[in-house]
């Protein structure tokens, strides 16, 4: 969704190039810059929907998830920095259930197996397999729970609370994700960016204990089905807000970390949200609700291990090496660019 230098000089007459390491420092920094602009459905939405479902955790697994929410937190947005450089990532975010017509969501199998069967999966994956996908980040997760990995229960854990985000983003259920097919460009950010930004203080994120999932691939689909539902009203009252507004009142100019954007005004934001009546918060509850309810039901099914033996688990420095190596190898394939020297491993 959205992504994130020692320049050398070699001889006078060459041009000057960034070297990987610098390249990652700048990602590094320019996400960080963008994250701390304010809140947003972005980096913002997902590192605090995984925060706030490990407090929907039971003791038994809050002693371990408690004392990693910070890694939980910070680590959910990896998907979004590897889905374009990543083969196979990008579709792991979205459906786009418009294309198979109306009756998509009774009519398309449940299970990936069948859906592959049906539909091929070369066509699954343009359209995007988020539902699908989240069913085996699931399965994975249970599997890293049985066995006590706790570097790949992390990890999982994690991944999963942003599959599941996305899932719950209206436009993310749609071939129309950004309103290009309407006139409505820009819809998006503003959809899950400008609103949260401006009025995510007023969200009560707060919700209670996670419940047991007896059948987690149904709660999916309905999540799924809960955010395309969504669609008509985000796509229908910008319209009708955008016809009816003061064309010089839609847009404004912000400073933001020294840079002037164009960005949906604050009048125009409010009225919008005033119309969605609180969609967005709603959606971020269902959200951080079903993420808390599938760790739990992947602990459950994994037959409730122990994870107070791994409450003192911690990141080796072999393993921040090798998660700083698998960073930079998603920065490589983003921008094509082949190992210098001196980053070689």
């Amino acid at each position: 969704m959205f992504g994130r230098g020692t320049l050398k000089t070699v001889e006078q007459s060459q041009k000057k190039k960034l070297t990987l390491g610098t390249l990652v420092l700048f990602f590094l920094v320019a996400s960080t810059l963008w994250s701390f602009r304010g809140p947003r459905w972005g980096f913002w939405a997902h590192r605090q929907i995984n925060r706030l479902a490990v407090y929907r955790l039971p003791p038994e697994m809050l002693v371990f998830y408690k004392k990693h929410i910070d890694y939980l937190s910070e680590n959910a947005v990896n998907p979004d920095r590897r889905r374009y450089a990543v083969v196979g990532e990008a579709e792991r975010h979205y459906i786009d259930l418009d294309v198979y017509g109306d009756s998509a969501l009774t009519k398309l199998p449940r299970h990936w197996s069948a859906a592959k069967e049906a539909l091929g999966e070369d066509s699954l994956r343009r359209h995007g397999i988020v539902p699908w996908y989240i069913q085996t980040a699931a399965y994975q997760l249970t599997e890293a729970l049985r066995a006590r990995d706790a570097r790949r229960i992390l990890r999982l854990s994690a991944d999963l609370g942003h599959y599941v985000a996305d899932a719950h983003v209206p436009l993310h259920t749609t071939r129309n994700y950004n309103g290009q097919l309407t006139g409505q460009e820009g819809i998006h950010a503003l959809w899950e960016s400008r609103l949260p930004e401006l009025l995510a203080q007023q969200y009560d994120l707060w919700i209670g204990p996670a419940q047991y999932l007896d059948n987690p691939t149904e709660a999916v689909w309905q999540a799924v089905a809960q955010a395309h539902a969504a669609c008509d009203s985000v796509l229908r009252f910008e319209k009708q807000l955008s016809q009816t507004f003061d064309k010089d009142r839609i847009y404004s100019f912000e400073n933001r970390n020294g840079v002037l954007v164009r960005t949906y005004s604050t009048a125009f934001s409010v009225r919008y949200h005033e119309l969605l009546n609180g969609q967005v918060e709603r959606q971020m509850r269902a959200s951080i609700a079903l993420v808390g309810d599938l760790w739990y039901t992947c602990w459950v099914n994994a037959g409730q291990p122990d994870l107070g033996t791994l409450a003192h688990f911690a990141l080796s420095d072999e393993d921040k090496k090798a998660e700083a190596a698998e960073q930079q190898s998603w920065l490589r394939r983003l921008l094509r660019i082949r190992p210098e020297p001196d980053d070689q491993p």
